[in-house]
């Protein structure tokens, strides 16, 4: 039962080219940050990452994306990143723009092994295209497709060895979600305590669901945009 890793290189050792990862994170906050440069390092390629951005040029996701390491990418917002926006104009990247709720419930279902379901999100757009549709009460809706990845990676506040996690606050956005759509699930913790340390009524994701477990260094957690007020003058 005991899931602890050394690191994030040990945990990710056997990610493949080709392979699709999903990644927790909104923004820049939350982010599996010592995972991303694991993959980074590892060099692999032609990725396909589900998370709901890309991060920014040189942070978060953007870096692999910089080191041309994605080949597709499923997002609800794409709107920070230089780099991204370079890279589809340019016919480089494969991009699936989805709403954001959609995003979510999507890979709540890949969890859940709900293998569709619909939403009146997206009717009468692009997103319908060439999609299944039905009216349930008279509501038109567009049958979406779960999501789920060979490897998911996330980032969580605590964690003990069995790979349960909680998450601190807006850091756990996509995480647990992303955490149970992943055939391996590697997990990135703060805080790596012993089987038992943890409240059994704050758990966010139960262990079942994670495969590997280590603890995280040297977390930035930058700020995506950072805006200040301006003193007031007395």
């Amino acid at each position: 039962m005991d899931k602890t890793i050394a690191d994030a290189a040990a945990a990710l050792h056997d990610l493949r080219d080709g392979m699709t990862v999903l990644s927790g994170g909104f923004g820049l906050c939350g982010n599996p940050e010592n995972s991303i440069h694991a993959i980074l390092t590892l060099g692999v390629k032609n990725l396909t990452i589900v998370s709901n951005n890309c991060g920014i040029d040189d942070k978060g996701l953007g870096v692999l994306l910089k080191n041309g390491q994605v080949r597709k990418m499923i997002s609800s917002y794409v709107g920070e990143n230089k780099t991204f926006e370079r890279l589809f104009l340019d016919g480089k990247l494969e991009v699936e723009l989805c709403p954001q709720g959609t995003l979510a419930e999507r890979l709540r279902a890949g969890g859940a092994g709900i293998p569709a379901f619909y939403t009146p999100t997206g009717y009468g757009t692009a997103r319908a295209e060439g999609r299944e549709t039905r009216v349930f009460d008279g509501r038109p809706c567009v049958m979406e497709t779960a999501l789920r990845g060979d490897f998911s990676i996330v980032k969580a506040w605590k964690g003990d060895r069995w790979g349960n996690l909680v998450y601190r606050k807006t850091a756990r956005n996509f995480n647990p979600m992303i955490a149970q759509a992943g055939d391996v699930t590697v997990a990135e913790v703060e805080e790596l305590v012993e089987v038992g340390e943890l409240d059994p009524d704050q758990i966010h994701t139960p262990g079942v669901y994670v495969q590997r477990i280590f603890q995280g260094k040297n977390y930035e957690k930058p700020i995506e945009q950072r805006t200040v007020r301006k003193r007031s003058v007395a």
